[in-house]
């Protein structure tokens, strides 16, 4: 005779009770409405007709500027920016701007980290790359190289990796004309030879050797486009953006910047470095592009980038002026009488850098549109007088 185990029937009803509550589970969530379910982000999916660009170094002055164009142009876009030199404010401006979902988020992370940048291109479908975010003081990468090889070159290779994990194949690169030196022919081609003379432009130029390399491999099949352009000036026609470097950081700034701090009365003078160079007024002489020209030449180079090709364009007026002409602008555009002293060269400067924009015009279809350098002055002091602390003190940030 067959005796059932009496301590069987228990665990066959165990089971089934659990099968039974797994299967109520599936059926509830199945049938939640759709309010309730997790929906993934729009950042995280390739939409047709939206081309999503990550802006790195989006809250700082050039990147926040590129970030207000392509917003206005209907791009989606993503910042990531680690503040270091950027203001949170801008951001606040953009998302003030541009509050409707899908158009714009931003995420604190430093391209230092490997990780965090692999995670942020695994959770968003990227179409572009605009790369923005670098420290840019000539005479601080003197004093700071390891840094700045840092900080350029190798959080460029970590932007390349990830690229190439994710798939995303077009590279806007924001060079600079530091990378060429000290040329012995003026004005600048995208020929002349690079010969870089301070840790900033040597790095910015091994950032590039690494985009070409990697552009040229079979795997990469990249569409890349590099643009190294001169002294930045100028800010949003409309007084929406501007240039708020941090206080520890002014005495590196640009020219712009310390005319400035010294018609409000934030430092009691102008310091003009250098007045032995061999130009024709002792000081330097610098090509300066304005900043709303600057951004129209990176979305003119995304939307003509083509896979498989790299171009290389200097972006400037093909004009030079000397830092001498550059303040009496500058007293005019405030109506102050700036205060000036001369001092010694500063290590690593150039005397003489003005391009010859001949490529990207006939190339992008691009020329500078804001070359009154008195305008452009009064443009981005009116945003000056109103912003007397830049964008203000930081407000909590919700991540």
């Amino acid at each position: 005779m067959d005796f059932s185990d009496p301590k069987r029937k228990p665990r066959y009803l165990s089971k089934i009770l659990m099968v039974a509550l797994l299967t109520a589970m599936c059926v509830v969530m199945l049938t939640q409405p759709p309010c309730h379910r997790r929906t993934p982000s729009v950042f995280s999916i390739h939409e047709p007709g939206v081309t999503h660009v990550l802006v790195t170094g989006g809250a700082g002055y050039i990147g926040s500027h590129a970030a207000l164009r392509l917003l206005k142009d209907s791009f989606r876009v993503t910042i990531v920016d680690n503040l270091s030199r950027g203001n949170m404010g801008a951001i606040k401006v953009l998302q003030n701007l541009f509050s409707e979902p899908g158009r714009l988020q931003f995420i604190y992370a430093d391209l230092g980290d490997p990780k965090a940048v692999n995670r942020i291109f695994a959770e968003n479908a990227f179409d572009a790359v605009m790369h923005f975010a670098a420290v840019a003081y000539v005479g601080e990468s003197t004093l700071e190289p390891l840094r700045y090889y840092h900080n350029i070159t190798s959080n460029t290779l970590v932007v390349l990796e990830a690229m190439a994990a994710h798939n995303v194949r077009t590279l806007i690169y924001s060079s600079t004309c530091a990378t060429y030196g000290e040329p012995e022919k003026m004005p600048i081609t995208e020929g002349t030879p690079q010969f870089p003379i301070n840790p900033y432009g040597k790095a910015k130029k091994m950032a590039e050797d690494i985009i070409l390399d990697f552009s040229k491999s079979k795997k990469a099949d990249m569409a890349v486009m590099i643009l190294r352009y001169f002294n930045v000036i100028g800010s949003d026609p409309e007084g929406r953006l501007g240039e708020a470097p941090k206080p520890e950081l002014r005495e590196h700034g640009r020219i712009s910047g310390a005319c400035f701090d010294a018609a409000l009365g934030i430092i009691p003078g102008l310091k003009v470095k250098g007045t032995d160079y061999e130009t024709p007024d002792g000081t330097c002489v610098r090509d300066y592009i304005d900043v709303t020209d600057l951004v129209d030449a990176h979305v003119k180079a995304l939307n003509k980038a083509e896979r498989g090709k790299v171009g290389i364009y200097n972006v400037g007026t093909g004009k030079g002026r000397s830092v001498k002409e550059f303040v009496e602008a500058c007293k005019k555009a405030t109506g102050v009488d700036i205060k000036v002293d001369y001092f010694p060269r500063r290590p690593g400067d150039y005397a003489e850098v003005y391009s010859d924009p001949a490529k990207i015009n006939s190339e992008l279809n691009w020329t500078a549109q804001h070359t009154d350098l008195l305008e452009s002055l009064r443009v981005a002091w009116t945003w000056q007088k109103k912003h007397r602390s830049g964008y203000g003190p930081p407000q909590a940030m919700v991540l």
